[in-house]
């Protein structure tokens, strides 16, 4: 009788520990919720490049962990290893009771917005995309990266020793692409103000064409890129495809004679072991957007619409040169102040539908 007994505790110790091995990935960040905020929980779902990229969804996640800290929040995050994953994970949160959803991605737009009006009492954020028209309870966390890119582009045309730079994407949305238009354009103010015929490898922004890896997940895919910008002449890379680019920065380290410039985060912080072979990053302070959004939320003065990053708010910018400036012509900095100057007042367009 004993042994039987031991048996089928044994078997639902199992059943139980299968059963919980199978709920959603998420983690709570544990904190002393002040008395304002302790019943409020802000919970995030990542795009498919995971919580620890050391770009995209790590620094929103920053947003969420800084609210933790500073507010006394309850902060959670959901991963999502496919896009099919992502109205599950808005599901599961809602379900949960969570005070803001924060969405992180462009490609998340569709499942945020259904969400969001079948639950018109529910805050969301979402980061890169925004509504037209506007839903109530979203907030669009949108970010001018192009302006930032521009400056990167520039410090990259400055810094080149082939004459050719490079860049690519991880997939062709809008979100990507801005960061390789500005780029571009960054190149060719450069080429004109000093007459110089500097190339761009992998982006044309008059016709919208260039290379793409098609996911936001392989470093394998990262480094082959890398190699073969590399392979033709390309000293300065920009990927622009979250850990796919660590691929990239990887190949770089490795042949040791290119720079990478990193995306949404300062590289050199985000992933301090390529820190020897990043020039400079383009830089989208998503974490004080999603900050900003949880406080809000705890004010009690959420609402929906639209906020966009730019030069002139410092939601993006370039970090300082520090290293980077002993690779670039005297007075870069100076110019590249007045370049930021010139992008704040309208007067250097850094868009190809600007010009």
């Amino acid at each position: 009788m004993t042994k039987k007994f031991n048996l089928v505790m044994a078997v639902l110790v199992m059943v139980s520990m299968l059963l919980a091995a199978c709920q959603p990935a998420a983690t709570e960040t544990a904190s002393a919720p002040s008395e304002a905020a302790a019943a409020v929980k802000i919970c995030q779902i990542t795009d498919t490049g995971g919580i620890d990229d050391r770009s995209f969804n790590a620094t929103a996640w920053k947003g969420v962990e800084d609210a933790v800290a500073q507010l006394g929040v309850e902060g959670k995050y959901l991963e999502s290893q496919q896009q099919t994953d992502y109205e599950k994970n808005i599901n599961a949160f809602l379900d949960e009771g969570c005070d803001l959803i924060v969405t992180v991605g462009f490609l998340l737009g569709d499942a945020t917005q259904a969400a969001a009006e079948a639950n018109p009492d529910k805050s969301f954020a979402i980061v890169d995309y925004s509504y037209d028209p506007e839903i109530a309870n979203v907030l669009g966390l949108t970010f001018a990266t192009d302006q930032a890119a521009f400056m990167a582009g520039y410090v990259a045309a400055a810094a080149t020793k082939t004459g050719k730079v490079g860049t690519f994407g991880g997939l062709q949305i809008p979100t990507v692409t801005i960061f390789m238009d500005g780029f571009a354009m960054g190149v060719d103010y450069y080429n004109a103000q000093k007459g110089t015929s500097v190339e761009v490898l992998g982006w044309d922004p008059a016709t919208q064409t260039g290379l793409f890896t098609g996911n936001f997940e392989s470093t394998d895919d990262g480094r082959k890129m890398g190699e073969t910008l590399m392979d033709e002449g390309a000293d300065v890379i920009m990927p622009v495809a979250g850990p796919v680019g660590l691929g990239t920065a990887a190949a770089v380290q490795e042949r040791g004679n290119a720079y990478i410039v990193g995306v949404d985060t300062d590289m050199t912080v985000s992933a301090p072991d390529y820190a020897g072979v990043v020039l400079t990053s383009v830089v989208k302070n998503m974490d004080t957007a999603v900050f900003d959004a949880s406080k809000a939320v705890i004010d009690g003065n959420f609402a929906g619409g639209t906020y966009v990053g730019t030069l002139e708010n410092g939601g993006v910018g370039i970090p300082e040169l520090g290293d980077a400036a002993s690779m670039l012509p005297e007075g870069t900095a100076d110019e590249l102040e007045q370049i930021k100057a010139g992008i704040m007042s309208g007067d250097i367009p850094v868009s190809p539908a600007a010009e």
